[in-house]
């Protein structure tokens, strides 16, 4: 069996198991076993879990290229398939499932209405087309949404009923959790922090689905961008095309480029969450995602909010469950889905 995380957090997995489910949803469950997809632009992962909600198995694939949601939907079911089989489960096991997908997403129609520009989705009934091809109840949610509500079950924003889970990866998203619920907006667009317009950016309109301002300066594409247009290769070893992570361990190296291109994204990162802990009183952020989770990032971006003065000072931590966060998320409410299905029933 594998676990939630890496086998030397064998403790953080019994942590885990034991919030993913009430004690009565458990023993409701005992015998269900759930799906958990997280969708993204390159690659998409799934997760089967038991009632308990243990990880029993994993399986990834790339979703490179593939911009028709049938097409995702075809490489699910291969997915699901193919977890069953190595679990020595029959065709049917599954009680429930639910998935993340990066973008706009009508939780109540189960409609995904736009997606970033790598997968460019447009009003998908994502939900109904999970629901016939696998004839269980369905969730379907932003991913970022889910990586929230994963931290604030088993990860580092467990018992918070206030806080923002900033995802930075390719792009910037965040996961808004106000009075211990998941904030979606009237139109479904709460957290799309990638639009906020930022000084040193373009003011112009962007279109749905392309990438925003804030995510020109902040997340990993952007600071890919921000690096070329800096580059000189007397002065640095980098090469041109290095990618934000690696631009990140330089300027700890001391590479005085590096170190630039890191200053301006931890001030802009700064100052979004200086602002938005001015707006929703939130004390607490959680940085997540390959880019977000580096501690070059968190650590520049700390000493920014420090300058700011003791009035407003959220408390800026890192993701606990890393990568995980989204699978660990769809699984909670794939469970909760599957547990309202059952009580449903019964009643």
């Amino acid at each position: 069996m594998k676990t939630i995380v890496e086998a030397s957090q064998t403790m953080r997995q019994k942590r885990t198991s034991a919030l993913l489910s009430s004690p009565t949803d458990v023993q409701k469950l005992a015998s269900s076993y759930v799906i958990g997809a997280d969708i993204g632009g390159t690659n998409l992962r799934l997760a089967l879990a038991n009632g308990r909600g243990e990880i029993l198995r994993r399986w990834s694939s790339s979703t490179t290229g593939l911009v028709d949601a049938s097409m995702v939907l075809l490489l699910i079911r291969e997915g699901v398939d193919a977890l069953l089989r190595e679990a020595s489960l029959p065709p049917g096991s599954v009680n429930a499932i639910a998935a993340g997908a990066p973008g706009v997403t009508d939780v109540d129609q189960g409609v995904v209405i736009a997606t970033s520009y790598l997968m460019g989705w447009r009003d998908v009934p994502f939900r109904s087309m999970l629901e016939d091809e696998f004839g269980v109840p369905t969730f379907v949610d932003n991913d970022v949404n889910l990586a929230a509500i994963g931290e604030q079950r088993a990860g580092s924003a467990q018992g918070e009923s206030d806080f923002v889970f900033l995802a930075i990866g390719t792009g910037i998203g965040a996961g808004i959790v106000l009075n211990g619920e998941v904030h979606r907006g009237t139109n479904w667009t709460a957290g799309e922090i990638g639009y906020m317009l930022v000084p040193g950016t373009s003011a112009a309109p962007v279109e749905r689905g392309r990438p925003g301002a804030f995510e020109a300066m902040v997340g990993g594409e952007g600071i890919k961008a921000q690096w070329r247009q800096r580059w000189n290769r007397d002065a640095t070893a980098l090469p041109m095309n290095a990618i934000a992570t690696e631009i990140f361990d330089h300027a700890l190296q001391g590479d005085s480029l590096a170190q630039e291109v890191l200053e301006l994204a931890a001030r802009t990162l700064a100052y979004a969450i200086y602002n938005t802990s001015l707006i929703l009183n939130t004390p607490l952020f959680v940085l997540g995602g390959s880019v977000g989770i580096h501690p070059a990032l968190v650590d520049a971006t700390r000493q920014v909010l420090a300058e700011r003065g003791e009035r407003v000072q959220p408390r800026l931590i890192r993701s606990a469950l890393g990568a995980d966060a989204q699978l660990i998320g769809a699984i909670f409410m794939a469970l909760q889905t599957a547990n309202r299905e059952t009580a449903q029933t019964a009643g």
